[in-house]
C-alpha cells in the first residue's frame, strides 16, 4: 500500500439501494468485510483487528439501521475514534428514488427492516432516510442507484471508489461482448476473437474462462501461448508509463464474440500477471458475466 494508511470504508445507506452488493464487492477486492456492525462498536472493531504487523490494509463494514439500539447521529464521533487508532475511514453512502425502492421491496418479496416497529413499506422508507441523513451529510461518496443495475453498481464501485481511492496507479481487467458493444472507459481494447473459441466444445460452452476446463483449454492452444505473451509485453512497457499521469486507475479491455470464455479468461490472465509485476491494486470485473 506504498506506506499508506490503512482503509475503512463504511458502507451505509437506504434498504434496498445496493449495501450488500458494494460490501460483496469489496470481499471480492480481497478487503476484510463485516455487515450489520452496531455503529457504537465501530473502534472496537479496529482495535480488535490490529495484529503484530498491524492492521489489515482493507477492511469495509456495514452500518446501517438494522442494528435497531444503534444511534446513526453518533457516526461522526465514532469515526474520529476509529480515526485515532490508525486508519483512514471513508464513508460510503447509498441511496434511490422511493419509486425504485418500492419496486425493487415488491420484486424481491423482502421485508424493510423498519416495518417490524408497525410502518407501512413507504412509512419504513421516509423514516430510514429521516435515521441515516447525518450519516448522507457526512459522506465522502453518495452514489445513487436508482439507474444502475446490479453489474453497473459493481463496476462503480470498482472504479468509482475502491479504485479511485486507492494510493499510486490502479489496474481493472476487463472483458465484454463486442455484440454489445466497446465500453466505453476503456483505455486499451484488445480484441480476442482472433483465438479458438471453447464455444465450439459442447461440454466447455456452459462455463466460462474462469472454469478450469476452460483455462486449460486456452492454456494448451499455440496462438493463446503467443497473444498472451505479445499482451503481457506491451502492458509491462506501457502501464509504467502512466503512473505520472493525473489518474486513478487505467482500464484494460478484452473483447470477444459473446464476453464468456475467451475474453474472461484474458482479463483473468493478465490481471494474474500484473500481480507478479507488482501492482498492488489490480481487479477484474466481466461485463457479461458478472
Amino acid at each position: 500500500m506504498n506506506g499508506a494508511r490503512p482503509t475503512l470504508v463504511i458502507v451505509s445507506g437506504l434498504s434496498g439501494s445496493g449495501k450488500s452488493v458494494a460490501l460483496k464487492t469489496f470481499e471480492d477486492l480481497d478487503y476484510y468485510c463485516v455487515d450489520n456492525l452496531p455503529v457504537e462498536l465501530l473502534p472496537a472493531f479496529v482495535r480488535s483487528m490490529i495484529r503484530e504487523d498491524g492492521l489489515p490494509p482493507r477492511m469495509a463494514v456495514g452500518i446501517d439501521v438494522r442494528s435497531r439500539h444503534s444511534d446513526l447521529s453518533r457516526l461522526s464521533e465514532w469515526r474520529a475514534t476509529a480515526e485515532s487508532l490508525g486508519v483512514d475511514a471513508r464513508l460510503l453512502y447509498f441511496e434511490s428514488s422511493d419509486e425504485v425502492l418500492l419496486r425493487r421491496f415488491a420484486d424481491t418479496r423482502r421485508r424493510h427492516p423498519l416495518t417490524r416497529l408497525g410502518l407501512s413499506l413507504p412509512e419504513a422508507l421516509a423514516r430510514e432516510r429521516e435515521l441515516t441523513a447525518p450519516l448522507r451529510q457526512e459522506a465522502d461518496t453518495v452514489i445513487d442507484t436508482s439507474t444502475l443495475n446490479v453489474h453497473q453498481l459493481r463496476r462503480q464501485v470498482i472504479t468509482g471508489f475502491a479504485l479511485e481511492h486507492s494510493p499510486g496507479l490502479s489496474l481493472l481487467f476487463e472483458s465484454f461482448a463486442y455484440r454489445r458493444g466497446v465500453p466505453e472507459e476503456a483505455d486499451f481494447v484488445f480484441d480476442a476473437r482472433v483465438l479458438p473459441n471453447p464455444h465450439w466444445d459442447a461440454e466447455l460452452r456452459p462455463l466460462t474462462g474462469r472454469d478450469g476446463r476452460v483455462r486449460d483449454y486456452l492454456d494448451a492452444q499455440p496462438d493463446v501461448t503467443l497473444y498472451v505473451g505479445q499482451v503481457a509485453g506491451f502492458l509491462d512497457t506501457w502501464l509504467p508509463r502512466l503512473r505520472n499521469e493525473t489518474r486513478a486507475y487505467v482500464t484494460v479491455a478484452f473483447g470477444c464474440t459473446g464476453g464468456k470464455h475467451r475474453s474472461v479468461y484474458l482479463a483473468e490472465r493478465l490481471a494474474a500477471h500484473a500481480r507478479t509485476q507488482g501492482w498492488d491494486e489490480v481487479a477484474t470485473y466481466h461485463r457479461e458475466q458478472d
